[in-house]
């Protein structure tokens, strides 16, 4: 019996000590861990970059996950043609449903939903910005009311590679572009769900446009952790 107890003391110290660490997201040669949703979008990796290609259909998103509260952090480069994001604590219908924000509007069963921390390659956007959150799929709006779109827009390289961090813990989520605070909101919709690596639809006639995604990593917290 003492045997049995000191085995489970090693195992949860094991657990604790893992649950802190990084896990790398983008390393290796195939996609096996990610599941690809909703349009026609094209995801191949080569040399620990992950590239999504614009294709027929609706936004397209290479999901993995679920995660609750975590620390994310990646780099991106977008064509400057192309709106991209990534998802965190997302869904997917389960059955056709009305939008919330325009309940004449109906999602289809399988689309996605949820924040997406948004990547804004085109300088000359006015509402909103690389770094704030729009509720995808649902509300329709961006999450934290307090972000100057021209001036944060101004962190963002449109057709380089930009640094993105974002911490999502309990009703408090966060982002940083380029080291420069941009988000900072509380939201108690979804407190886990996916992450989703998204190629935005194009117009008919238009593209192929790429966006790439390098050094994907995440941390899951532990209760009480404080992060910075």
């Amino acid at each position: 019996m003492r045997f049995v107890f000191s085995a489970l003391l090693v195992m949860v110290g094991s657990f604790m000590a893992l649950a802190g660490d990084w896990v790398e997201l983008s390393e290796g040669s195939t996609l096996k861990d990610w599941t690809k949703v909703g349009g026609g979008a094209n995801y191949v990796i080569e040399d620990g970059v992950i590239t999504g290609t614009t294709g027929p259909g609706k936004n397209t998103f290479l999901t993995r996950g679920p995660f609750s509260d975590f620390v994310l952090e990646f780099e991106v480069r977008c064509d400057p043609e192309l709106n991209s994001g990534v998802q965190i604590r997302s869904h997917q219908y389960t059955k056709e449903t009305p939008q919330e924000s325009k309940p004449n509007r109906m999602r289809e069963k399988g689309e996605v939903y949820g924040y997406q921390c948004e990547i804004t390659s085109k300088t000359n956007r006015e509402n909103g910005c690389a770094g704030n959150f729009w509720d995808e799929g649902r509300r329709t709006r961006w999450l934290d009311s307090t972000v100057k779109a021209a001036e944060k827009q101004a962190v963002y390289k449109a057709g380089k590679w930009n640094s993105f961090r974002v911490v999502a813990q309990g009703s408090r989520i966060r982002s940083f572009v380029n080291g420069v605070p941009v988000a900072d909101f509380e939201d108690d919709r979804d407190a886990s769900g996916f992450i989703g690596l998204q190629v935005h639809s194009i117009k008919s006639g238009t593209g192929p446009f790429s966006v790439s995604w390098k050094k994907v990593r995440i941390r899951e917290l532990t209760d009480g952790e404080k992060v910075k």
